[in-house]
């Protein structure tokens, strides 16, 4: 969007790289960067044209194809940055290279021991036969050789396999012919950012170290886009780990031989596996070979960052710790999108309908997606950082972790848990400080925060420019296209969200538009959310005495108040969003002074200059509290879905006389939270459609249960779901007469403090009817959940296991401090 304030204000960035399948040009600006950034920062470079079809233009199709095959140039793949790929026997000396690993080999001596220990226990290898020592080292070495074999297969259905440079080169020219058709303004990403990556991978190269990639992850594209700017640049491709749910006929094995390792997506007790993957990413990063995994886990549903996986995290770690890796560079790397191919996917999923197993009929079926234009892509890569320097700094300032990378370190869990913690927000935090904010997220952000149906196009117009200016202020990065006018640009963004998302009201005096679809909305408003979750929490920890309405002196919250309500919602959130580093009362202070400095409160102050009562300023009420209700609208649906789970929880407790001992299946449970919460919006008790939210309220079951609400038992045998039962300390009373729900207790008040900062409307009061109506919908929903599992109780195996659960998280909280 052109940018037409002075030189003080913020700066265009210099144009862009695109790659556009043979040609790398400049394109302009990618974005628009904030005021304090030095003046000679990012180039933006277009990585993907569109590449010529045959239909249009044949013999340049034809052209095209023969340089390929030929590997003409940079196409031939030969003078890359890395350690040597892509040759015949790859997967052969990778796979032994795995296999000869000491902790795989030790692992295979101790599980052969312990099965010898239990054949004896058995009877199988009688102790007084005068053969005993001869049998039973026989026995020993043919378990052994077993679990050589089952280690050799898996390792060949885990591994990549990069053993063709031809067939490479032909996956990344169908794969662009593809991912043009979608998005056909190509794959952008900084010049700047690129060079910088180029440096540090000739660096690693020499010092044989490897980049470990941490992408955030929206879409399938994010494992092509990536392999695309790593092949065109000439970087060596990453091995990026994988989830065997993708590991279908014919794309399984194109995916494996472009880079994709597969593995299971839960390792369950399974010691040899776990310890098989740990071999294969020793190997990896001994090798200097570069690597990739979203740090999230799995795709984010909702648009926002998801709280971090400590999976592969924990494995990269513990190659470090443990010294069988001297150091690895870690580089996060933020994937934007004009728009998500699989958004309307995820709202059927986010709704409750089961995924559906992925299979080449469906992924075929998506050639129509393909045609589409979709925008645009953004990739923005930080600073890479070494991980042993990240080790070293958090050893040197955390005073319970000894000096000196060693052994030691991995012994105390909550140490390590604690690194990993720290290691992944940081990650998260990395992505959000390079993230460009595209246009349709500002788009998505003004519709879904503002009161009124719809917005015409010229108040349109001026909401974006104001988050845009917002966004920059708060040093986020705004999506940019030269000298383009705003109206183009919005005009070009309403056009890529389509008719489905966007609707227009014409005949009117100006065009104006409305949000269709506000639940695949929100995937695009969570795009900003975290750029504001701090004067969102203030907002809605005000609007505890704003919602009160009448006059300024009514609406005021004293700072204590204040303070008290916004520690509550930060502490129910933690998992949710990536808070400022500096500590509550330094954030509060300054979210404060910032809101002051912009007009939107008005700070009240004693003899010694601390804040001591907080309210609207006067300039926001005569603009219809449409900035401080901005704030408000963005963070509301996710205090709906957490106030929707903790009630939820109300059901849980058991009826009188009932039988059983509490436990309920957790997915039932779940089910029956989001099945309350689609009752209750459609009667008009739950303002937003987004509360019910699968993976928000999934998010909200784990920090209740975090907070000792609930207590979850995982069971050692695969068949038997985990359950749960609330914690006997926030069980709430029945009546004994009625046996109806008694709506007080600890539960209640935790409920209600959460229901403080609920949005209120015309159609919608707390009180009465949450005690009432609520609560028998609530009981009506659970009491299946307590049919079906009558008579049901845990065994004693899971009992046990139950207890050492406990524990640990006991130690964890009481060492750690997480």
């Amino acid at each position: 969007m052109a940018d037409s304030r002075n030189g003080s204000g913020p700066r265009t960035s210099a144009p862009d790289l695109e790659i556009l399948g043979d040609q790398v040009t400049l394109h302009p600006s990618g974005y628009i960067e904030p005021p304090e950034k030095r003046k000679d920062a990012d180039r933006e470079r277009n990585l993907v044209e569109n590449m010529a079809r045959f239909r249009s233009s044949p013999l340049e199709f034809l052209r095209e194809v023969s340089l390929h095959v030929s590997g003409s140039g940079w196409r031939a793949y030969d003078n890359y940055i890395g350690q040597p790929i892509f040759y015949n026997g790859f997967s052969e000396s990778m796979t032994q290279a795995v296999l000869a690993t000491p902790i795989l080999q030790q692992r295979i001596a101790e599980l052969a021991e312990k099965r010898v220990i239990v054949e004896e226990k058995e009877g199988l290898l009688n102790k007084d036969d005068p053969l005993y020592a001869g049998k039973r080292t026989q026995r020993k070495l043919v378990i052994e050789q077993s679990l050589q074999e089952l280690s050799e297969k898996w390792t060949g259905e885990m591994i990549c396999k990069m053993e063709s440079k031809p067939f490479i080169r032909g996956a990344y020219y169908m794969c662009t012919q593809l991912l043009t058709r979608a998005y056909h303004q190509g794959i952008h990403v900084s010049s700047e950012e690129v060079i910088r990556l180029r440096t540090v991978a000739e660096k690693a190269e020499k010092n044989k170290q490897s980049i470990i990639f941490l992408p955030c992850h929206r879409s399938h594209v994010d494992y092509v886009s990536l392999q695309l700017i790593c092949y065109r640049l000439g970087l060596g491709l990453p091995t990026v780990v994988s989830g065997d749910n993708l590991n279908f006929p014919v794309v399984g094995s194109f995916l494996q031989h472009a880079g994709a390792m597969w593995i299971r997506r839960s390792f369950g007790d399974d010691i040899l596996y776990s310890t098989l993957v740990q071999s294969y990413i020793d190997t990896l990063l001994q090798g200097g070979f570069n690597f990739e995994c979203f740090i999230e886990g799995g795709r984010s549903r909702v648009g926002k960052l998801l709280p971090p996986k400590f999976g592969i995290l924990s494995f990269i770690l513990d190659s470090i710790l443990s010294g069988r890796v001297e150091d690895a560079i870690i580089c996060p790397v933020s994937t934007q999108y004009d728009k998500v191919i699989e958004t309307e996917g995820y709202v059927t999923e986010l709704l409750g309908v089961p995924k559906k197993k992925e299979n080449l009929a469906d992924f075929l079926s998506a050639s129509s997606v393909l045609s589409l234009k979709l925008g645009r892509v953004d990739v923005r890569f930080h600073e890479p950082w070494s991980l042993r320097q990240f080790i070293s700094d958090q050893q040197g300032r955390t005073t319970g972790i000894p000096k000196g990378i060693d052994m030691r370190s991995t012994i105390d869990p909550a140490t390590k848990q604690k690194m990993l913690r720290t290691m992944g927000y940081k990650v998260l935090s990395d992505i959000n400080a390079v993230s460009v904010v595209m246009p349709t997220a500002l788009i998505g952000t003004v519709l879904l925060t503002l009161r009124g149906r719809g917005v015409g196009q010229a108040e349109l117009i001026r909401r974006v420019e104001w988050l845009s200016d917002r966004v920059r202020s708060k040093g986020g990065r705004v999506a940019h296209f030269g000298n383009t006018p705003t109206s183009a640009v919005i005009a070009r963004g309403l056009d890529v969200l389509g008719k489905d998302l966007v609707g227009v009201v014409e005949g009117l005096p100006e065009p104006t538009y409305y949000a269709v679809d506000r639940f695949q909305l929100s995937f695009y408003r969570n795009m900003t959310i975290h750029l504001f979750i701090s004067e969102a929490l203030v907002s809605v920890a005000m609007y505890i005495r704003v919602k009160r309405g009448g006059g300024p002196d009514n609406q005021k919250i004293t700072y204590t108040e204040l303070r008290d309500q916004v520690l509550f919602l930060s502490q129910l959130f933690r998992g949710e969003f990536i808070y400022p580093t500096d500590g509550l009362i330094v954030n509060l202070d300054n979210t404060l002074k910032g809101l002051e400095s912009d007009k939107v409160v008005a700070l009240e102050r004693d003899a010694e200059g601390n804040i001591t009562s907080v309210g609207l300023a006067e300039e926001e009420r005569v603009a219809g509290r449409e900035n401080y209700d901005f704030y408000c609208f963005l963070i509301w649906p996710f205090v709906e879905a957490f106030w929707l789970g903790a009630v939820s929880f109300m059901g849980f407790t058991p009826p009188l006389n009932y039988k059983g001992d509490g436990w309920l299946d957790v997915k039932g449970c779940q089910e029956s939270a989001q099945l309350l919460g689609k009752t209750l919006y459609h009667q008009g008790d739950l303002s937003y459609f987004e509360a019910v939210n699968k993976e928000t309220l999934k998010n909200a079951w784990v920090r209740l249960e975090e907070e000792g609400i609930v207590i979850v038992a995982k069971s050692r045998d695969p068949k038997i779901q985990p359950r749960s039962k609330l914690s006997p300390d926030w069980t709430p009373d029945r009546n004994p007469e009625t046996g109806r729900l008694i709506a007080k207790g600890r539960l209640w008040d935790f409920i209600e403090k959460i229901a403080q900062s609920r949005r209120e409307g015309k159609n919608r009061r707390d009180g009465a009817t949450v005690s009432t109506r609520v609560l028998r919908h609530t009981e009506t929903i659970a009491q299946r959940l307590f049919a079906q599992a009558a008579g049901e109780v845990l065994s004693e195996e899971d009992k046990k296991e139950l207890s050492k659960k406990q524990k640990r998280r006991q130690a964890l909280q009481a060492r750690a401090h997480l």
